[in-house]
């Protein structure tokens, strides 16, 4: 595993087309932006093993499903927070 530091507003670059921004770190919790192509999916950890066992997602509940990475949520489990 490569771990890196970065402060707020500062990004790491994934194979030339997938950027991971530091938007906000607040206590212990760091809200991240992904900036991806929209053929590549981008998922919550839980919502990627849900997907993976097959299971059926509330879209209501998990603004990720889709695979689109859409307006920030604000508060709760938002689909950024890592």
């Amino acid at each position: 595993m490569l771990v890196l530091s970065r402060k707020k507003d500062e990004s790491i670059v994934i194979n030339n087309d997938i950027t991971i921004v530091v938007v906000e770190i607040r206590g212990d919790k760091v809200r991240l932006g992904v900036e991806a192509p929209k053929e590549v999916p981008v998922h919550r950890r839980e919502v990627f093993e849900a997907i993976a066992r097959g299971e059926t997602l509330d879209p209501a509940a998990s603004a990720d499903a889709s695979g689109s990475v859409g307006e920030p949520e604000t508060g709760g489990a938002a689909a950024g927070e890592a």
